[in-house]
């Protein structure tokens, strides 16, 4: 039995936004320890405050990216990297004028149950 999988084909979710989510681990893939995702967020993009259940790292590969953490500001460009530990209250945007081309990996893997992202 092979100790390897290769993936091919990621698992693209639906958005309403404009924002590119490629799963390439993760629940959508049977991983629900870990999920790591290529995204890119279109400019002037922004999503809801949550309060996720998983810690969230990001990698930026090309742009920037806008952090809101429990009420502090932070901006990640090129070749940056975040840690957010899950339970701190964050949001996510791209207020700048190009797209932000970024990974995430979520620990445990980012679901809709553990986001609790506010209305």
């Amino acid at each position: 039995m092979s100790k390897y999988k290769i993936q091919k084909s990621p698992f693209v979710v639906p958005t309403t936004d404009g924002k590119l989510i490629e799963e390439i681990w993760g629940n959508s893939t049977g991983n629900s320890d870990i999920s790591i995702a290529h995204m890119v967020a279109p400019p002037n993009w922004s999503e809801p405050f949550q309060t996720p259940e998983f810690d969230e790292f990001t990698y930026i590969i090309k742009g920037k990216k806008q952090f809101v953490i429990d009420g502090e500001t932070v901006v990640l460009e090129t070749g940056q990297s975040i840690l957010i530990e899950k339970g701190a209250r964050v949001r996510y945007s791209n207020p700048f004028e190009n797209p932000c081309d970024y990974l995430a990996i979520c620990m445990p893997a980012f679901s809709m149950d553990l986001v609790n992202r506010e209305e």
